[in-house]
């Protein structure tokens, strides 16, 4: 579990001291304070990993603008600006991961990735613990990294070979913050549980974005839609959590059930509730000593061998309402292969 900062975006601000980013940045100006350094202490009182986002670009910085300008044979804006930047997040606040960005631009030989790189790997302070994402030059993505973003709310579609993660965002237009955006431009509770489900059932990880106001507020809509994922996963949670893929994904290409494992143990995760109760599932195969309980209810429930192959669960029923009102309840399945 782990949570990533803006530390910097493409317009140059940085979010703590930097020694580069003169009287522009959270110290110098505006709440004048280190918020690098604040939420990272908060994050590990609460046991949670602190990843720092950093682009490497910056639209209107002069130096930038200059090397962009000569086709990228100077580096002033990298050694004067971006690599210092960077040296200094790891050695102030020593993170446990660095979400790289703004990387399209250059190539590796302008940004100096593999030197930092190697020096992050081999000789700093983060060096067994640290994992980076693959934003570090203009071919790298979804080739070099410790884990793969390949693009925005990328899908993979079938269950990749390498480490990766989804990065999404409730508004579905925006990564900062819109005072004018509306309800219908807002990921709803069912469409975030969805990508999660969909995310870790291929192997992979799911980091939602949220955009605070300017004066730092994450605002209600926001805070509704997160603690209603909290709710959800504090139920369901054992079918996210430390799980892998297991041998099938989703069921029978359906995009309704999705299944995640631990050990022998499978999950199967069901998006819409079935009218009858009955829950089929012909990818798993059940054995006499097969059980199946369901997360955030007590006791077995039924089942039996389907008549083409795998099982049907009789699924507990519900007062009043013949669908209970959330998205996505997950089966426990044990001696199932």
């Amino acid at each position: 579990r782990y949570v990533v900062l803006t530390t910097k975006h493409h317009e140059g601000f940085t979010n703590w001291g930097s020694p580069v980013s003169w009287n522009w940045n959270s110290l110098d100006t505006g709440p004048h304070r280190d918020l690098v350094g604040e939420l990272g202490q908060a994050l590990r009182e609460s046991n949670i990993r602190y990843g720092l986002y950093h682009s490497l670009l910056e639209w209107f910085n002069p130096l930038y603008l200059a090397d962009k300008e000569s086709g990228f044979k100077t580096q002033n804006f990298v050694s004067k600006k971006t690599m210092p930047e960077l040296y200094d997040l790891v050695l102030k606040y020593k993170p446990d991961l660095i979400w790289s960005d703004g990387d399209w631009e250059a190539p590796e030989s302008y940004w100096n990735s593999t030197s930092f790189l190697a020096w992050l790997y081999n000789d700093s302070p983060v060096k067994d613990t640290v994992v980076v994402n693959d934003r570090w030059c203009n071919n790298c993505s979804c080739r070099h990294g410790g884990y793969y973003n390949c693009a925005d709310k990328y899908k993979p579609g079938t269950l990749p070979a390498h480490k990766w993660e989804m990065c999404s965002s409730i508004d579905k237009l925006s990564w900062g913050y819109r005072s004018n955006m509306n309800i219908a431009e807002l990921m709803d509770e069912a469409s975030i549980i969805e990508e999660l489900v969909q995310t870790v059932s291929f192997g992979g990880n799911y980091l939602l974005n949220v955009g605070p106001t300017k004066e730092g507020v994450i605002v209600p809509i926001f805070q509704e839609r997160l603690l209603a994922l909290g709710r959800w996963l504090d139920t369901n949670g054992e079918a996210i959590y430390e799980s892998k893929p297991w041998r099938v994904q989703m069921e029978n290409s359906t995009d309704t059930v999705w299944y995640t494992s631990k050990g022998p143990v499978v999950y199967a995760i069901f998006l819409i509730w079935p009218l009858d109760n009955v829950l089929e599932l012909s990818s798993p195969a059940p054995s006499p000593a097969t059980q199946v309980t369901m997360l955030g209810f007590s006791g077995t429930l039924k089942w039996q061998k389907s008549p083409g192959k795998g099982l049907l669960i009789t699924l507990p029923y519900m007062l009043p309402s013949p669908r209970p009102p959330q998205s996505g309840w997950a089966v426990k399945l044990e001696g199932v292969k």
